[in-house]
Protein backbone atom coordinates (compact mmCIF):
# COMPACT_ATOMS: atom_id res chain seq x y z
CA UNK A 1 0.00 0.00 0.00
CA UNK A 2 1.52 3.31 -1.10
CA UNK A 3 -0.84 5.43 1.01
CA UNK A 4 -3.28 4.76 3.88
CA UNK A 5 -6.24 5.24 1.54
CA UNK A 6 -5.17 2.04 -0.27
CA UNK A 7 -5.97 -0.17 2.73
CA UNK A 8 -9.71 -0.75 2.17
CA UNK A 9 -9.27 -1.81 -1.47
CA UNK A 10 -6.18 -3.92 -0.68
CA UNK A 11 -8.04 -5.70 2.14
CA UNK A 12 -11.04 -6.22 -0.14
CA UNK A 13 -8.88 -7.64 -2.95
CA UNK A 14 -7.09 -10.11 -0.65
CA UNK A 15 -10.39 -11.22 0.93
CA UNK A 16 -12.20 -11.64 -2.40
CA UNK A 17 -9.30 -13.67 -3.81
CA UNK A 18 -9.31 -15.73 -0.58
CA UNK A 19 -5.54 -15.20 -0.64
CA UNK A 20 -4.26 -15.43 2.91
CA UNK A 21 -0.67 -14.61 1.93
CA UNK A 22 -1.90 -11.37 0.36
CA UNK A 23 -4.01 -10.66 3.44
CA UNK A 24 -1.04 -11.24 5.74
CA UNK A 25 1.17 -8.96 3.66
CA UNK A 26 -1.05 -5.99 4.52
CA UNK A 27 -0.10 -6.21 8.19
CA UNK A 28 2.90 -5.18 10.26
CA UNK A 29 4.79 -8.09 11.80
CA UNK A 30 3.40 -7.27 15.29
CA UNK A 31 -0.05 -6.16 14.18
CA UNK A 32 -3.16 -6.81 16.22
CA UNK A 33 -6.54 -7.80 14.80
CA UNK A 34 -9.93 -7.84 16.51
CA UNK A 35 -12.61 -9.54 14.43
CA UNK A 36 -16.30 -8.65 14.52
CA UNK A 37 -16.88 -11.16 17.34
CA UNK A 38 -14.23 -9.62 19.59
CA UNK A 39 -11.57 -12.30 18.96
CA UNK A 40 -8.14 -10.65 19.49
CA UNK A 41 -4.92 -11.93 17.91
CA UNK A 42 -1.40 -10.52 17.49
CA UNK A 43 1.07 -11.08 14.64
CA UNK A 44 0.74 -11.94 10.97
CA UNK A 45 0.77 -15.69 11.57
CA UNK A 46 -2.11 -15.41 14.06
CA UNK A 47 -4.08 -13.10 11.76
CA UNK A 48 -3.70 -15.53 8.88
CA UNK A 49 -4.52 -18.49 11.16
CA UNK A 50 -7.71 -16.71 12.25
CA UNK A 51 -8.84 -16.22 8.65
CA UNK A 52 -7.58 -19.30 6.77
CA UNK A 53 -10.11 -21.82 8.15
CA UNK A 54 -13.13 -19.61 7.46
CA UNK A 55 -11.93 -18.91 3.91
CA UNK A 56 -11.71 -22.66 3.35
CA UNK A 57 -15.24 -23.22 4.69
CA UNK A 58 -18.05 -20.78 5.57
CA UNK A 59 -16.57 -17.78 3.72
CA UNK A 60 -15.14 -19.71 0.75
CA UNK A 61 -17.67 -18.01 -1.55
CA UNK A 62 -17.92 -14.70 0.31
CA UNK A 63 -17.02 -11.24 -0.94
CA UNK A 64 -16.27 -7.90 0.70
CA UNK A 65 -17.09 -4.45 -0.57
CA UNK A 66 -15.18 -1.75 1.32
CA UNK A 67 -15.68 2.01 1.28
CA UNK A 68 -13.26 4.49 2.83
CA UNK A 69 -14.83 6.91 5.32
CA UNK A 70 -11.87 8.96 6.44
CA UNK A 71 -8.12 9.18 7.00
CA UNK A 72 -6.50 11.03 9.90
CA UNK A 73 -2.74 11.53 9.84
CA UNK A 74 -1.67 11.37 13.49
CA UNK A 75 2.07 11.92 13.09
CA UNK A 76 4.71 11.42 10.43
CA UNK A 77 4.19 7.88 9.14
CA UNK A 78 1.12 7.14 11.31
CA UNK A 79 -2.51 7.27 10.16
CA UNK A 80 -5.89 6.13 11.41
CA UNK A 81 -8.53 5.14 8.88
CA UNK A 82 -12.19 4.15 9.11
CA UNK A 83 -14.01 2.24 6.41
CA UNK A 84 -17.33 0.51 5.86
CA UNK A 85 -17.20 -3.15 4.95
CA UNK A 86 -20.09 -5.20 3.58
CA UNK A 87 -19.58 -8.96 3.79
CA UNK A 88 -21.73 -10.95 1.40
CA UNK A 89 -21.78 -14.56 2.51
CA UNK A 90 -22.71 -17.20 -0.02
CA UNK A 91 -24.24 -20.66 0.02
CA UNK A 92 -21.23 -22.09 1.90
CA UNK A 93 -22.30 -20.27 5.06
CA UNK A 94 -24.54 -22.35 7.40
CA UNK A 95 -27.04 -19.46 7.53
CA UNK A 96 -27.09 -19.31 3.73
CA UNK A 97 -26.55 -16.22 1.62
CA UNK A 98 -26.76 -12.98 3.61
CA UNK A 99 -25.03 -9.64 4.13
CA UNK A 100 -23.36 -8.13 7.19
CA UNK A 101 -22.13 -4.55 7.49
CA UNK A 102 -19.22 -3.63 9.72
CA UNK A 103 -17.23 -0.53 10.52
CA UNK A 104 -13.46 -1.01 10.53
CA UNK A 105 -10.93 1.17 12.33
CA UNK A 106 -7.29 0.61 11.39
CA UNK A 107 -4.02 2.19 12.48
CA UNK A 108 -1.38 2.18 9.75
CA UNK A 109 2.33 2.89 9.91
CA UNK A 110 4.70 3.67 7.07
CA UNK A 111 7.78 1.49 6.74
CA UNK A 112 10.05 2.94 4.08
CA UNK A 113 7.59 3.68 1.25
CA UNK A 114 5.00 1.04 2.21
CA UNK A 115 2.07 1.42 4.59
CA UNK A 116 1.08 -1.56 6.75
CA UNK A 117 -1.77 -2.14 9.18
CA UNK A 118 -0.54 -2.07 12.78
CA UNK A 119 -3.95 -2.54 14.44
CA UNK A 120 -7.41 -3.29 13.06
CA UNK A 121 -10.76 -3.60 14.81
CA UNK A 122 -13.96 -4.67 13.07
CA UNK A 123 -17.37 -3.87 14.60
CA UNK A 124 -20.66 -5.34 13.37
CA UNK A 125 -23.46 -2.82 12.93
CA UNK A 126 -26.31 -3.88 15.19
CA UNK A 127 -29.46 -2.45 16.69
CA UNK A 128 -28.46 -1.71 20.32
CA UNK A 129 -31.95 -2.54 21.61
CA UNK A 130 -32.43 -5.87 19.85
CA UNK A 131 -28.94 -7.00 18.85
CA UNK A 132 -30.20 -7.58 15.32
CA UNK A 133 -27.74 -6.87 12.49
CA UNK A 134 -28.27 -3.59 10.66
CA UNK A 135 -27.43 -2.93 7.02
CA UNK A 136 -26.52 0.66 6.29
CA UNK A 137 -28.53 2.42 3.58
Amino acid sequence: MKKPEDAPSAFQAAWNAHDMAALGSLFDENATFVNRFGHYVRGIDAIVALHAPIHETIYSDSTLENELIDVSHMAEGVAVIHFWSRLTAGAAHPAGPHEVDTLILAVLTRQNETWRIRALENVTLTNPRSGEPVLRG
